[in-house]
This record gives C-alpha cells, structure tokens and sequence, in this order.
C-alpha cells in the first residue's frame, strides 16, 4: 500500500465539486494526503497543512475504510483511526468516502 495509491483513491472519490466545503487531512505512517474540499474543483495533495479535521490512520486501514473492508467505528474504537477536530467535517467525509 502507498501513499500514492492512497492519494490517487482520495482525489478519484472527491471529484471536482464534493460539496464537503472544508478541509481534511489523512495523516498516515507513508505521509499525509490533503483534501481541499472548500475550493472549485476540489483539490487534493501530499501537503501538510491545517486542516478542519485531521484523520490518523494507517494507508492500509485508510484503503480498507474506503473499500468498505473496514467500519469507522470499530476502527475509532480499536485504535485504528483517531480523528481531530470539527467532527461535523469527519461526519461528511465518512458520507463522502466510506465504502464507495
């Protein structure tokens, strides 16, 4: 699993207009992926900005999160995914991302 593959899944999934309307980052062991969703189109990066809500996970727990091959809840409640800030942004990006 890498960072890019990551990266490239996250840009795929967000589209040019997600209507997320805020910032989030995916702070992995590979690095960080960027996710401008208040911009048109919506753009994703490796940066490591400030961001509306910050997500800690792994890249292979972040694929399995997206895949559907993991539940954000039971990955909250094992350790596998912490989450930081505006818990209003974690909530539409779960609808955004989550097992698509």
């Amino acid at each position: 699993m890498s960072l890019q593959t990551l990266t490239e899944r996250v840009t795929n999934m967000l589209g040019t207009d997600s209507g997320l309307n805020a910032t989030a980052k995916f702070v992995t062991e590979e690095g960080t992926v960027y996710v401008d969703g208040k911009s048109v189109p919506n753009a994703v990066s490796n940066e490591d900005k400030e961001a509306d809500c910050t997500f800690e996970v792994s890249t292979k727990n972040a694929l399995k999160l997206m895949d559907g091959d993991l539940n954000a809840m039971m990955a909250l409640m094992s350790g596998k995914l912490k989450i930081d800030g505006d818990m209003g942004v974690a909530m539409k990006i779960a609808e955004t991302f989550g097992g698509k």
